[in-house]
Order: C-alpha cells, then sequence, then structure tokens
C-alpha cells in the first residue's frame, strides 16, 4: 500500500478530500450568509430577546423620536376634508364627519377674518 493513510486504499481518496479549509475562511463565509439573511425590517425594536444593550436601545428610541413620522396622501387629504373617506367610498358621510366639516369651515372663515391665514 502507498501513501500515508492506513484506512483503505490509496485509490479510493481524491486529491482534496482530506485537505482542512482554515477557520478563518469558513467563520468568513458564515458572517456574510448570517449578513444577508433575514427579511428586511423584521427586527423588533421592543423585541425582548434582544442583544442590543439597553443604552443601545434607548438611543435608538431618541433618535426615532426626533424623526417626523411620514404622511400618507390620504392622511393629508383627511385633515382637508373629514367626508373624504365616505365619499371615496361612496357612501354618505357620518353625521360627525359632517359636523366635523362644518367645525373645520367655522374655524378657517375665523383664521381668514382674523387675518392669520
Amino acid at each position: 500500500m502507498s501513501g500515508t493513510s492506513k484506512v483503505g486504499q490509496s485509490s479510493v481518496y481524491e486529491a482534496g478530500d482530506q485537505v482542512n479549509v482554515p477557520q478563518s475562511e469558513i467563520d468568513q463565509e458564515k458572517k456574510d450568509a448570517r449578513f444577508h439573511e433575514g427579511k428586511e425590517h423584521s427586527h423588533k425594536a421592543l423585541d425582548s430577546k434582544d442583544e442590543r444593550s439597553i443604552a443601545n436601545k434607548l438611543a435608538r428610541e431618541e433618535k426615532r423620536e426626533k424623526e417626523p413620522e411620514p404622511e400618507s396622501e390620504e392622511t393629508k387629504q383627511l385633515k382637508k376634508d373629514p367626508t373624504l373617506p365616505a365619499k371615496m367610498h361612496g357612501n354618505e358621510p357620518s353625521r360627525g364627519a359632517k359636523i366635523d366639516a362644518q367645525i373645520q369651515q367655522e374655524e378657517e372663515e375665523e383664521l381668514r377674518r382674523k387675518g392669520k391665514a
């Protein structure tokens, strides 16, 4: 028998079968795989099993408080006309929505009269 292996015949093994890959290469592959795993925005800010420190969580929340919340077009239009959602769905606006629209109109007239708008 030729070769250094004492198990089986040397013709059984191909070149590279018993070559060890350096640990640093394996570690790097694992890091790369973990970085690309998961879904976008799947991390919950207040996850109890999160491994971030309390200081990091507090810093993130302070940063979020300073960020303005984006308003959708629907929200912007709703502020202009409270009866809009019902009209968009082909329904008659509720009594409360009609009253809100009336109050809003009166306030706008009052501001115009005072010269502030």
